[in-house]
């Protein structure tokens, strides 16, 4: 069971970093989330209703989807923000060592998971790793390469609401299905981006789907499956021992972020790419 939860998390961070770099590659961000959620809200849909309809949710899981569902949304406005502003290698980082930092020590304070010495010394080398990636430590950040201030702090905030939802459906997905977890975010993301999209304009619409119609029906299946595989795996084993395991997605997006899109320091994110994934294999294997 183990096992199988880590090859999930592992392919869910892969298959993360691939929708993440289409996004930053896309002509508008909103308009590119939205197609990418619309497609597989509308398709699982009937089996979520169906779903609703059997299960008698109890008052705490309401109260857990709303706030879900709050940190969605806002996760899905300050993950544009940030792309429109910061490259990859460097934003990217910064949500998924946030985000992972704050999961893996809420989920031991809230839920009564644990780490082994060894674990913690993994969870350690992953968030050093992650920030020095990001160049906040990066004394010389101005030569060669600029740190956007605004981006970054776009970026801790997006980390921060992946905290925030993912310890939320931690609970629902006691109650609901993976599947029907799933449909919750991309509901909560169709109907946040409608009203952006509505702003953009259909000719910023059609624009995309005509330049970037490839990378969004890829997206289409990377962005769902992505998460679906996570819950997945939260169902298998506990919390604070796969969500290290996930940020692979960090290491993979780095270096996508260093190759597809030319940004620099490549050097020193690849180096410290590897003082992450020594993190995760000891969560994996030690923690």
């Amino acid at each position: 069971m183990i096992s199988m939860a880590v090859f999930l998390v592992l392919f869910s961070g892969i298959t993360h970093a691939v929708w993440n770099l289409f996004t930053k590659r896309s002509l508008n961000k909103y308009v590119f989330l939205w197609s990418i959620h619309i497609v597989g809200t509308l398709a699982l849909l009937p089996y979520f209703i169906i779903e609703l309809l059997q299960v008698e949710l109890h008052a705490e899981t309401l109260g857990y989807m709303a706030i879900s569902a709050l940190f969605q949304g806002s996760y899905f406005i300050f993950l544009s923000k940030s792309y429109s502003y910061g490259d990859l290698s460097q934003t990217y980082p910064i949500m998924r060592g946030t985000g992972v930092m704050l999961v893996t020590l809420l989920s031991v304070l809230l839920f009564g998971d644990s780490l082994t010495l060894v674990g913690w010394i993994g969870f350690c080398c992953i968030i050093v790793g992650l920030f020095i990636i990001s160049g906040i430590v990066n004394r010389h950040a101005n030569q060669g390469e600029t740190t956007h201030s605004i981006s970054i702090l776009y970026a801790i905030v997006v980390g921060m609401c992946v905290a925030g939802y993912t310890l939320m459906d931690k609970l629902i997905v006691q109650q609901l299905s993976p599947l029907s977890t799933l449909e919750l975010s991309n509901i909560n993301y169709v109907i946040v981006a409608f009203f952006m999209v509505i702003r953009a304009g259909r000719k910023q619409i059609i624009r995309e789907w005509q330049q970037n119609w490839k990378m969004i029906l890829i997206g289409c299946i990377c962005s769902p499956a992505s998460y679906f595989m996570f819950l997945m795996a939260m169902k298998l084993a506990p919390l604070a021992s796969i969500a290290p395991i996930r940020e692979i997605g960090t290491v993979v997006g780095t270096i996508l972020g260093i190759l597809v899109l030319k940004e620099k320091q490549g050097v020193r994110r690849i180096i410290m790419s590897a003082v992450i994934t020594c993190g995760i294999i000891s969560i994996a294997i030690w923690g």
